[in-house]
């Protein structure tokens, strides 16, 4: 017996001790058991000053079953003993231990030879966060666990699949051997270096991005930009084809667009100007400022039925008018793409320039410079390096495509999908990032047998991507929010790992259920941790500013009580050690000085 419960308040024991606490290497964070007849709790020893002994209540063993929380308070009759060894894995560990259920974390410092684990079930089929500063094991951490997931004898994965975002290029190292050969396990990687590789470049086909998608990649900030996005999407699904329709579609937007400024009343000089800068810009073989108007007994070019006369009007508008009403068609009709035509980013580009002209938004100074913005956008990305994401050298549709992805080099099924984003800016790889978890998130969602195939999207460096923006008013959601939200029906969880959790959106951090959460020093972030994560206590805020490098405190559904675990270095590691100086600054000398 190691004392007697002098004090009760709220959830924590008091316990005078009977014992020398000086013949016990440590009592800290370990383990008692309160007795009061058949009724078991369970509490942890969170500190002991001048004699007393202060424990936080767990929860009870019900039928020899651990479970979490308290009803009842333990009496002051108590007997409060140490846990006993064979009963500890009960409570932090994984009992009758399965290949094909649980999964170790790790080993307790506490209770040296037991491991700490988590049902596979309630641990990844919720979203998770791994938290932590820089250099406290968080990458280290994650390569290990998922090295856990496939060093199984019996039993393989195979229907995994995990696409993993690596911001710094780390993990191919800790993952590129994950299979040992065997043809069941397969590591896929993708990177963004352009310039030299051993892995594959990332590429996305154009043709596979929605209105959604188009506005976060050129960065859009108001919705009233995305009818140009859609308006363009639709003339690209005609401008990519080869067909007469092609003609007769800019054929048209350009004579509605020129129809447009002879009746919007400006001056005549305003007029002459803008529909010299449309033909100069937009034209066809057929529509241009050199395509002749014939008059009885003389033939003009368009260009010279435009001049001003000493009068100060156009003498010939009406002219040009009937002219143009002659290209316009009644029975054209434009639909989004569906995703059966190929084209690429300069098709696109010049389907939003038409898109331009036919929404009127030369007209409008506005409109003209909220569209002019992305255009300029676009043709930026149209002559970067960037354009080759977007390459594809054959058609594929939404759904064959995210199988290749998912397909290994021998033709069998990929479980890790790496993308190396390292190489392109923050925008970019934001933008990325959000286009590729909507593809696998519909993708999901239309998959006959719902949440069948599940997808973890990890996100290392996860508050570059994961943030407040101003999607909900431009889009109407966040895809990370709306996955977080909706998710888990569909099979598609999220998991992030971050530095800066004060800087990750609310929303998604409030959905996850499993924190691995390793040192923590800063204190914005301990405040954010204590107030965004759901069953967080002081004690384990506490804790957070102690830990030592590879170790964590784990907790949340798949886990019976917080603990701390320490997490074996993983083999081999990822490439995320620090910098050497010493050896990056030294050099021997031959010639000593003595």
């Amino acid at each position: 017996m190691l004392g007697n419960i002098i004090g009760i308040v709220e959830n924590e024991v008091q316990l005078k001790l009977a014992i020398d606490v000086n013949q016990f290497e440590n009592l800290i964070n370990v383990h008692v058991i309160m007795e009061d007849g058949e009724r078991k709790i369970v509490g942890e020893i969170i500190d002991i000053k001048d004699n007393i002994a202060y424990i936080n209540l767990l929860g009870e063993i019900v039928n020899d079953k651990f479970v979490f929380g308290v009803i009842v308070k333990p009496s002051f009759s108590s007997v409060v003993k140490l846990i006993s060894k064979e009963k500890i894995p009960m409570i932090i560990g994984i009992e009758n231990y399965q290949e094909n259920r649980d999964i170790y974390i790790g080993t307790s410092p506490i209770y040296p030879g037991i491991k700490v684990g988590a049902n596979i079930n309630q641990f990844f089929s919720n979203h998770f966060a791994v938290l932590g500063s820089t250099g406290s094991g968080k990458s280290c951490g994650v390569a290990r666990i998922i090295q856990n997931i496939f060093d199984r004898k019996n039993y393989v994965p195979y229907r995994a699949s995990l696409f993993i975002f690596d911001a710094y290029g780390e993990y191919h190292n800790a993952f590129k051997n994950i299979g040992g050969g065997r043809d069941e396990i397969s590591f896929k990687s993708f990177t963004t270096n352009l310039h030299f590789s051993e892995t594959e470049v990332l590429r996305i086909p154009v043709w596979l991005l929605g209105v959604d998608d188009l506005a976060l990649l050129l960065n859009a900030e108001r919705s009233s930009q995305l009818p140009i996005i859609e308006k363009a999407l639709k003339l690209v699904n005609i401008f990519a084809r080869s067909s007469d329709d092609v003609i007769k579609h800019k054929n048209d937007i350009i004579a509605r667009a020129i129809l447009d400024i002879f009746s919007s009343g400006n001056p005549p000089a305003q007029i002459r100007d803008q529909v010299f800068s449309i033909l100069s810009n937009y034209n066809t073989p057929e529509l241009n400022l050199e395509t002749p108007i014939f008059q009885p007994g003389y033939t003009r070019p368009l260009k010279q039925c435009l001049l001003i006369d000493a009068s100060g009007k156009i003498r010939e508008m009406e002219l040009v008018t009937n002219f143009m009403q002659k290209y316009i068609q009644n029975d054209l009709s434009l639909d989004l793409p569906d995703e059966d035509i190929m084209y690429t980013l300069y098709d696109l580009e010049k389907a939003f320039d038409f898109a331009l002209i036919s929404e009127g938004s030369l007209n409008s100074e506005r409109v003209y410079e909220d569209s002019n913005v992305l255009k300029v956008r676009l043709h930026t990305l149209v002559n970067s390096d960037a354009a080759r994401y977007f390459e594809y050298d054959k058609y594929v549709t939404r759904g064959q495509y995210v199988k290749e992805l998912l397909t290994a080099t021998n033709g069998r099924k990929a479980q890790i999908i790496n993308f190396n984003i390292n190489y392109i800016d923050d925008r970019l790889a934001k933008s990325l990032t959000k286009i590729y978890s909507k593809l696998l998130f519909d993708y999901a969602k239309e998959n006959d047998k719902r949440a069948s195939m599940p997808f973890h999207i990890i996100l290392e460096e996860a508050h570059r991507y994961v943030q407040n923006d101003n999607d909900v008013n431009l889009l109407g959601y966040n895809i990370f929010e709306r996955i977080t939200k909706e998710g888990r029906k569909y099979g598609v969880m999220l998991g992030l790992i971050s530095q800066r959790p004060s800087e990750l959106s609310e929303t998604t951090l409030s959905q996850c259920n499993n924190f691995l959460i390793f040192k923590m020093l800063h204190p914005l972030d301990v405040q954010y941790i204590k107030e965004m994560i759901p069953n967080i206590t002081n004690e384990i805020v506490k804790r957070l500013k102690i830990l030592q490098p590879g170790n964590c405190i784990v907790f949340g559904t798949a886990f019976k009580v917080p603990v701390i675990a320490k997490l074996e270095m993983p083999n081999p590691a990822p490439s995320s050690s620090s910098c050497n100086i010493s050896n990056a600054w030294f050099i021997e000398r031959k010639n000593p000085i003595e």
